[in-house]
């Protein structure tokens, strides 16, 4: 199956502040925090790390909210407190071209991705690049490819079924499907489960977020910037969404 399919992102996991044990700590310690009443979880995280440091509570807490004292750390580069706050993501509609490239992103990450071994892929759909949708000239040359990937894979599928094998079961099906998958193209569709700290994010936004020539993944860099903006605005001030020559992008917006 072929088409254009858009990526969707879901927030599975939030990075989440336990009062509760924060209080108990600050009652131990006999200090008290002065919160930002407007402040969000993540935010909050990502402030008492800091002040951790210093031990940054009660007299020897500056008078600037959080919003001032994550701006600043920001500029100053000291974004390793960043890494506390982390989210856990589930990317569908993209292609493994494009997971071939988020993957080389190791540092604060972890994935989980669709297993073409033991994941049937006869009906799998492929995705459309935009720059093929938008010339109709093309549409039947990548369509005529992909169809043909997918049907040679099945017939192989077929093939390598009929033959005698001393395998079991389950390490025959892997046999097939990993041989037959060589013949797949990389635009056919997976899945991919993430998680990031707030520090890796940033480094995959401002890397690869304004890329003019990799369309799919400016389109997730700006659904990420989109969801985590929602979660912690001020870990993010300094990155804006906007239209840019080829599509929507992220771009730093100045500090």
């Amino acid at each position: 199956m072929t088409g254009h399919s858009d990526p969707r992102l879901y927030v599975i996991a939030r990075p989440a502040l336990d009062l509760e044990a924060v209080t108990r700590f600050l009652h131990d310690e006999a200090v008290s925090w002065r919160r930002t009443a407007d402040a969000t979880g993540p935010e909050e995280l990502v402030e008492l790390a800091g002040r951790i440091c210093y031990m940054a509570f009660g007299d020897g807490q500056s008078p600037r909210s959080n919003e001032e004292y994550l701006s600043r750390l920001i500029e100053q580069g000291h974004e390793s407190v960043l890494e506390h706050a982390c989210w856990t993501f589930l990317l569908t509609g993209v292609t493994r071209a494009f997971t071939h490239q988020l993957v080389r992103h190791r540092i604060g990450f972890s994935y989980s991705q669709l297993s073409q071994q033991y994941h049937d892929e006869r009906d799998t759909r492929a995705v459309m690049p935009e720059a093929i949708r938008a010339r109709p000239h093309l549409v039947a040359i990548w369509q005529d490819a992909v169809l043909g990937a997918q049907q040679a894979y099945r017939d192989l599928i077929d093939a390598l079924a009929q033959d005698d094998s001393a395998l079991s079961d389950r390490e025959a099906l892997r046999l097939m499907r990993s041989a037959a998958r060589t013949v797949l193209p990389e635009g056919i569709e997976t899945k991919i489960a993430f998680s990031a700290n707030a520090r890796a994010l940033r480094h995959l936004l401002i890397e690869r977020g304004s890329l003019t020539g990799d369309e799919e993944m400016r389109r997730v860099c700006v659904l990420i910037l989109d969801a985590v903006r929602k979660d912690a605005p001020g870990l993010f001030p300094d990155l804006a969404t906007t239209d840019g020559p080829a599509g929507p992008e992220v771009v730093l917006s100045g500090r």
